[in-house]
């Protein structure tokens, strides 16, 4: 007898073989054509979409199920200024100070720079905050568990689900993003993890000529 409360796994769903080869390879092919876009389109998004691809992301597995995470979601012009231009702060220090010479060798092939103008263009900004506790309607503090890998899980998934909705999107860590705290009204308890811009590709976008590595180069297989 289980000591705490369960529900029969209902939602499980099996395939024959050859189903799940077929399955498995057409969501590759799919995810296969994710491209990190940096030109984005100002086309309107409809808002439904995006809380959709939150419920998937929020589906992730976490430590402890206690879901460590927070997502805001800005629309805004106003505000989605405010986060370009306190980005580009911390952009312009990160380039001219912070980077190693082998950080920003390591960049170039990528062609970024300190100007941001997608996140004042892209229909959607979605800032992923961790938090490392939480607490109760009582008052009590409950940690939690391995919280830097579950919001990590957490946005792989959404990024995957907005991929899927054949949107485009692009992962923008500035650092450091203290200021998505305050600019966003969230409590300092709270550690911005991520800034993922949310639309279409521009007409004419173009993404760097870069490969991925190889099953071979990335994984290996331990079979006694």
């Amino acid at each position: 007898m289980k000591s705490y409360p369960t529900v029969p796994l209902d939602h499980y769903q099996e395939y024959p073989i050859d189903e799940m080869r077929e399955r498995v390879e057409a969501f590759y092919d799919n995810i296969n054509r994710r491209r990190t876009v940096r030109e984005f389109s100002d086309r309107p998004v409809p808002r439904d979409i995006i809380e959709t691809a939150l419920k998937a992301g929020s589906t992730a597995p976490s430590g402890a199920n206690l879901q460590p995470w927070h997502f805001v979601v800005v629309s805004g012009a106003e505000t989605k200024k405010k986060i370009r231009e306190a980005a580009e702060v911390e952009e312009r220090e990160f380039y001219a100070h912070r980077a190693s010479q082998e950080w920003l060798d390591a960049l170039a092939p990528l062609g970024t720079d300190s100007d941001k103008p997608f996140l004042e263009t892209a229909p959607f900004l979605i800032a992923v905050f961790l938090q490392k506790f939480a607490y109760l309607e009582d008052g009590r503090k409950v940690k939690h568990y391995y919280p830097t890998e579950s919001t990590g899980i957490a946005s792989g998934m959404l990024i995957t689900a907005l991929h899927t909705a054949g949107l485009a999107t692009l992962t923008h860590t500035p650092s450091p993003m203290r200021f998505m705290n305050e600019i966003l009204g969230r409590p300092k308890t709270e550690r911005p993890f991520l800034l993922l811009v949310v639309g279409y590709p521009a007409d004419d976008a173009e993404v760097p000529d870069i490969k991925r590595k190889s099953i071979d180069e990335f994984a290996s297989f331990v079979d006694v």
